[in-house]
């Protein structure tokens, strides 16, 4: 009996790790490039391959809730992103993302709200 379940255990152990290690990897290596803007703002991109696409995370933190960002996100010189977002609650600071088809790729990430504008670019 004690043999069985010797037995058992290994066999449930081989089963596991050969499941795990033909698992898809869910993401890849991640990008992260940060910068200041032309006011007093900061801004960071973010790239990461996920299930065959890529994310795609601008944030810009100016430490003012409420103001009105106009973003763009552009992926290969394609438009992938745009529209308008808010700094929220508490900390002053918006994130745009998108999940683009297709792994890796060079993005352009553009802000601006009134006369101070956000500017960066990463390539995975």
């Amino acid at each position: 009996m004690r043999k069985l379940l010797l037995i058992c255990v290994a066999a449930l152990a081989a089963v596991s790790v050969s499941a795990a290690s033909a698992a898809p990897e869910k993401s890849g290596p991640q990008v992260i490039r940060s910068g200041k803007c032309s006011g007093a703002a900061t801004w960071k991109l973010k790239l990461k391959n996920d299930d065959g696409r890529l994310e795609i995370e601008f944030e810009v933190d100016q430490n003012v809730v409420g103001r009105r960002w106009t973003v763009a996100l552009r992926r290969n010189g394609r438009v992938v992103f745009r529209g308008v977002k808010r700094t929220l609650a508490p900390s002053g600071s918006f994130t745009a993302r998108k999940l683009a088809a297709g792994p890796g790729g060079t993005v352009f990430a553009s802000a601006r709200s009134g006369a101070q504008s956000c500017r960066g670019a990463a390539s995975l």
